[in-house]
C-alpha cells in the first residue's frame, strides 16, 4: 500500500492540537457564577471520571474524524503489478495416463494418480510465460484443457483428472502421443514439448507408439517420457460386490524400452519414478531443462482506498453530535 498525497497527513496536526486544547481547557472561561452553599455544590458535582469523559469524548471523536479525513485526502492505494504481453515461451502438453492401474497404491501413502497430479501441479506453478495444456488417455485420448496461460483454470482441470475417467479399457500410448502432436503441430512457439506420463505398456489403440514418436519428430516436438510405477507388483483397490473394497495385486507392466525409444526418437529424455521424491525431482529437471529467457512489460494498477476511511469518519461525527446532545450534554 502507498499514499499518493502524503502531505495531507499534516492536517492531522491541528486536529490533535485542537483536541488537546479543548480537553485541557486552554480556551475555557473562568467561572462567574457564585454559589453560597459550597458543600451542596461539591455533592452535586460530577465525578472526576465523568468530568473527563464529558470534556474529552466529543473532542476525541471530532479529532479522530478529522484525522481519518486527512488520511483519506492522502489517498491510500493498493498497488498491484502484473506482467503482460506474450513472451516467447514454450508450448507444453502434459499427456497423462488415466488407466485404472494408476490407482495402484505404491507411492506410499498416495496412489500413482494422486502423486502424478501433485508433481504436475508443482511443475505448472513453477512456469510463468509458457502455454500449458492437459491431455488424458486410457484406451482413448481426450483433451482435458487446451494450451493456455491461465494457470488457475489449468489447475482446476488438473484437479478433476482421475483414473478411469475416459471410461475405455487399456493403455493407448501411441494414440495419446498422436493426439498430443495434433494439438501442438500448428503452434507458433519456438519450442514445443510433450510430457508423457504412464505406468504401463501400450496394449490398445490404432497407432504404434514409435510411429507416433516419429511423427512428433517431424513436427519438431520433443517428448519427455515418465514411467510412474514402483518396481515389482503393486496393489490396486477394487470394489467387490460381495466383500466390498479389496486390494488386488497387479504385475509391473511398465514398458521402459518403448518409453526410452520414444524419448530418444525426439531428442527427449526418459525417467522412471518409483516414489514421490523421484517424481518431484523429474519434473524439477524437466523444468530446468526447458527454461525460457524472456522479458515482459509490467502493468501497475492502483486501487484507491479513501472510501474505507471516509465512512468511519462520518460515523464518528454523527456519534459525536448524538452524544453531545444527549449523554454528554454540557450546559454553559
Amino acid at each position: 500500500m502507498m499514499l499518493q498525497n502524503p502531505w495531507w497527513l499534516l492536517l492531522a496536526v491541528p486536529a490533535l492540537a485542537a483536541l488537546w486544547a479543548a480537553a485541557s481547557g486552554f480556551f475555557g472561561r473562568s467561572p462567574s457564577l457564585t454559589y453560597p452553599n459550597v458543600v451542596a455544590l461539591r455533592r452535586d458535582l460530577p465525578s472526576r471520571f465523568a468530568d473527563r469523559l464529558v470534556r474529552w469524548a466529543p473532542a476525541a471523536l471530532r479529532a479522530a474524524a478529522l484525522c481519518l479525513c486527512a488520511a483519506a485526502l492522502a489517498r491510500p492505494q493498493t498497488v498491484s503489478r502484473q506482467l503482460t504481453g506474450l513472451a516467447e515461451g514454450i508450448d507444453i502438453l502434459m499427456v497423462l495416463d488415466t488407466s485404472t492401474s494408476m490407482q495402484a497404491i505404491d507411492f506410499d501413502p498416495l496412489d500413482r494418480m494422486t502423486a502424478a497430479k501433485d508433481a504436475a501441479r508443482n511443475f505448472i506453478q513453477a512456469r510463468l510465460s509458457d502455454r500449458i495444456g492437459i491431455l488424458i488417455f486410457g484406451g482413448d485420448p481426450l483433451l482435458s484443457c487446451p494450451l493456455t496461460l491461465d494457470y488457475d483454470a489449468l489447475l482446476e482441470f488438473l484437479e478433476g483428472v482421475s483414473a478411469g475417467m475416459t471410461r475405455s479399457e487399456g493403455t493407448a500410448i501411441g494414440d495419446g502421443i498422436a493426439a498430443g502432436v495434433g494439438h501442438l503441430k500448428d503452434s507458433g512457439a519456438r519450442s514445443r514439448i510433450l510430457i508423457l506420463l504412464t505406468d504401463g505398456r501400450s496394449n490398445t489403440g490404432l497407432i504404434d507408439p514409435l510411429t507416433a514418436a516419429k511423427t512428433a519428430r517431424t513436427f519438431g516436438i520433443k517428448i519427455y517420457t515418465i514411467g510412474t510405477a514402483k518396481r515389482g507388483p503393486a496393489m490396486v483397490p477394487v470394489n467387490d460386490p460381495i466383500f466390498g473394497r479389496q486390494l488386488v495385486q497387479i504385475p509391473d507392466e511398465l514398458d521402459e524400452d518403448t518409453l526410452l525409444k520414444i524419448a530418444a526418437e525426439t531428442d527427449g529424455k526418459y525417467f522412471r519414478a518409483t516414489n514421490i521424491a523421484e517424481l518431484a525431482s523429474i519434473y524439477a529437471e524437466i523444468d530446468r531443462l526447458e527454461k525460457t529467457e524472456y522479458e515482459r512489460p509490467e502493468i501497475v494498477s492502483y486501487r484507491d482506498l479513501y472510501h474505507l476511511l471516509l465512512l468511519p469518519a462520518v460515523l464518528l461525527l454523527a456519534l459525536e453530535m448524538l452524544l453531545s446532545e444527549t449523554l454528554l450534554l454540557r450546559i454553559p
